[in-house]
């Protein structure tokens, strides 16, 4: 059905992460003069289950904030794409303001050579959000940190919208470029606006959270995106658990479930498969007096939600002897850079260590 004229919004949102969403949600609750209302959530919905269903419960938080939440089924089939982006089309090319969650995304930059929005936002997606500024005061083209080898022919055959959508997201007089973000933004281009995210909606929707006597520890993807050898991630993990007596290990919605069950028989961690993202999880309780983590976006952003707790935040810093073969060469560079950046968070020793 046609999206008549006075159906477009002032503010249009793409997510397709819980944490995306999660920082729109922070982001519209620090901009409430500007929103008022007129938001409206496009939700690219991915395919593995554990992303569809935190991004199902964020969609409700959303919804009960009085946003405006439409579920596109954005990758089901080769035709959905197509027919998604034919349906968003009219929205685009009359939206005042567009509000993206990661722009190495192919769908989103593909959307963004449609939109003739002059306003646009970005907010977190993690420690993407690093490497994006990175890239974008570099004049370089948009790549995630842990690709790794030369361009393959569908890289070339989007370079074209690629390049567009990267000149979209680079601030000129005719266009407003902001990233709302709780991570260090460092180098970022002088007429980019950046504004600091603080995780207030979290913190005055959630918690305080109980406190136990255990330590959790943060899982994370790097295994599955081939940065970091399995077995030596499994070694760190025994080592930490039981260094710093950790009970709790919660699962990143990436993880393969075949690691899991070995990580649990080899640990004896219980294992815990969050329905929200971390930040509310950890806020909402309860929740270890340290929270252990490797290189991750949670060693920025939980001193920020648990803000006024007495919970400690400790990050590992990745050994060199652990990254596979197949890693990046900018892999450990940006791993150093997530972790050194980090503040308000217990450093520890790095552990060189072989299974």
């Amino acid at each position: 059905m046609p999206v008549s004229r006075a159906a477009a919004p002032t503010t249009l949102a793409f997510v397709e992460s819980p944490v995306q969403l999660l920082n729109l949600l922070e982001w519209a609750h620090a901009n409430t003069a500007a929103t008022a209302g007129d938001l409206t959530v496009i939700v690219l919905s991915p395919l593995d289950p554990m992303s569809r269903g935190q991004l199902r419960r964020m969609a409700e938080l959303a919804r009960g904030e009085g946003l405006s939440v439409r579920w596109e089924e954005a990758r089901g089939g080769a035709a959905a794409p197509f027919k998604t982006i034919a349906s968003l089309a009219p929205l685009l090319r009359r939206t005042r303001r567009i509000v993206i969650g990661d722009p190495f995304s192919r769908y989103v930059q593909l959307l963004l050579s449609i939109t003739s929005s002059r306003d646009l936002v970005v907010v977190d997606d993690g420690t993407a959000t690093m490497e994006f500024l990175a890239q974008l005061a570099a004049g370089q083209p948009l790549t995630r940190w842990h690709r790794k080898g030369r361009r393959g022919p569908r890289d070339l055959l989007f370079a074209p919208t690629a390049s567009a959508a990267r000149r979209r997201l680079t601030p000129s007089s005719r266009r407003s470029v902001e990233v709302f973000s709780s991570m260090p933004l460092e180098g970022a281009p002088p007429e980019l606006r950046t504004t600091h995210n603080d995780f207030a909606w979290t913190r005055s929707r959630f918690g305080p959270p109980r406190i136990t006597r255990t330590a959790d520890l943060v899982g994370t993807s790097l295994v599955e995106t081939g940065v970091v050898d399995a077995d030596s991630y499994l070694a760190a993990v025994r080592t930490l658990a039981r260094t710093h007596n950790a009970t709790r290990y919660f699962a990143h919605r990436r993880e393969a479930t075949d690691k899991l069950h070995r990580l649990h028989a080899e640990t004896g961690l219980e294992i815990v498969r969050p329905d929200l993202p971390l930040e509310l999880i950890a806020r909402r309780g309860p929740i270890g007096h340290t929270v252990l983590s490797f290189p991750s976006t949670v060693v920025h952003t939980l001193p920020l939600a648990l803000a006024g707790t007495p919970v400690k935040i400790a990050v590992c810093t990745i050994d060199p002897s652990w990254l596979t073969e197949t890693a990046s060469p900018r892999a450990q560079g940006f791993l150093s850079g997530v972790t050194g950046t980090a503040r308000d968070v217990q450093h520890l020793a790095p552990m060189p260590m072989h299974p």
